[in-house]
Formats: structure tokens, C-alpha cells, sequence
């Protein structure tokens, strides 16, 4: 059954994202909440919504090295803002 409805997606043209893809945006996206939370907690407007954007972004990127580049450059940017 599960084969049926990957062949049904397949055919509409909907692509399946790879374990590698998913592992990667679960990951950035908890970075995300937690920098979100310590600029919130912080009042930290920059950091804030800068775990706003690690959060939402793994959604409007398709590609698997350009997201994980993204996310790292983000990272590195919360690091920066953490004071």
C-alpha cells in the first residue's frame, strides 16, 4: 500500500524529500527554537529573529547543500549576536 501512494505522489509530481533532507531540517529548526527562546528571554531582538528564520527556512529551500550552508551561516550568525 505505502508503494501504491509513492507512485501516486511520483506521478502528481510532489518529490519526496531525502532522510538526509529531513535529519537536517529537524536539526536547524530545534537550533532555531532555542536561539528564538534565549533571544526572547534575553530580549535580544536580532537573535530573536534570527531563530525565527532558522526555524522557517528549511521549508523554502529545496536543495540539501544549500540548506545545510544556510544553516550553518545562520548558526555562526546567532553565535555572533549572542551577547
Amino acid at each position: 500500500m505505502d508503494s501504491d501512494l509513492f507512485d501516486s505522489l511520483k506521478a502528481l509530481g510532489i518529490p519526496l524529500p531525502s532522510p538526509a533532507y529531513l535529519v537536517a531540517s529537524v536539526i536547524f529548526s530545534f537550533i532555531g527554537y532555542i536561539v528564538y527562546k534565549r533571544g526572547k528571554k534575553d530580549t535580544l531582538p536580532r537573535l530573536k529573529w534570527t531563530g525565527v528564520v532558522l526555524m522557517v527556512y528549511p521549508g523554502l529551500i529545496d536543495d540539501l547543500g544549500l540548506m545545510v550552508t544556510c544553516g550553518v551561516a545562520l548558526s555562526a550568525l546567532a553565535y555572533h549576536f549572542r551577547k
